[in-house]
């Protein structure tokens, strides 16, 4: 029986069951054309609300900057959050494809978080006169950065797949640390950036017509995040099989 078939009454496939590469490769062929065309219609969608938004009564037209920085600089935190879970799922849990999952999402991240901090110069030089100061904010996101650096060249260290994989979840796991040190610096440190402002436990305290376009924006970018991840980790099954294939094919010639 394929693994299309199933028997009458069996149980719904759990996401233990996605371990199967062929069940995920398949599983992504179908909902990547969705995420895709969901995230091109909220960005969109996004980026006239953006453009539509009212300028800041302070920072005038360049608070715009924001609609772009703030989701990257989530979805750089978002993306090391899930290589954690993914390296737990390859320490504890040994699922086949949670290595395929940190591996595709360390490059989508480390893009994530140098636009965060590109966006975030630009945005501050005319807010604070200057492109760039070693706060604690901007201190602990460049770290994050080399951090992204380091486990993409970690994982292609190594020739042997599960020797990189069991690597660079170790160095993921002991590197998350910083993830916090990222969110709450504002609040331990003394910074040139303001404190939370939009998931506080009084409520957000920018103005509605801001943080709509806002929130649109980082659901887009979330689901583009997805989408990026997803299409990786096919790509990611896809070189590991022509590697296996390979070497099977030398060692037959050879024998």
């Amino acid at each position: 029986m394929s693994d299309s078939q199933a028997p009458a009454g069996a149980r719904p496939a759990s996401w233990m069951d996605l371990a199967n590469p062929t069940r995920f490769v398949a599983l992504a062929d179908r909902i990547v054309p969705w995420l895709a065309g969901a995230s091109a219609l909220v960005l969109a969608a996004g980026l006239y609300m953006s453009f539509a938004a009212p300028p800041d009564f302070q920072q005038g037209i360049t608070v715009r900057i924001m609609y772009i920085h703030v989701p990257f600089a989530w979805l750089a935190m978002l993306c090391y959050t899930l290589m954690a879970v993914s390296a737990l799922g390859t320490l504890v849990w040994r699922h086949p494809l949670a290595d395929v999952a940190l591996k595709s999402a360390a490059p989508i991240g480390a893009v994530f978080t140098a636009l965060a901090l590109v966006t975030g110069s630009i945005w501050g030089k005319p807010m604070w006169g200057t492109w760039w100061v070693w706060d604690a904010r901007l201190t602990s996101v460049f770290v994050l950065f080399l951090m992204y650096l380091g486990i993409i060249a970690l994982t292609r260290a190594f020739d042997d797949v599960h020797r990189a994989a069991w690597a660079a979840a170790i160095i993921t796991l002991v590197g998350f640390v910083n993830i916090p040190i990222i969110k709450f610096s504002v609040d331990w440190w003394n910074t040139l950036h303001q404190p939370a402002s939009v998931f506080r436990l009084d409520g957000p305290t920018i103005d509605p017509s801001l943080l709509w376009p806002l929130l649109v924006m980082a659901i887009g970018f979330t689901l583009l995040f997805f989408t990026l991840h997803i299409m990786a980790m096919r790509t990611e099954i896809g070189r590991r099989r022509v590697i296996a294939m390979r070497r099977l094919a030398a060692r037959q010639a050879g024998a």
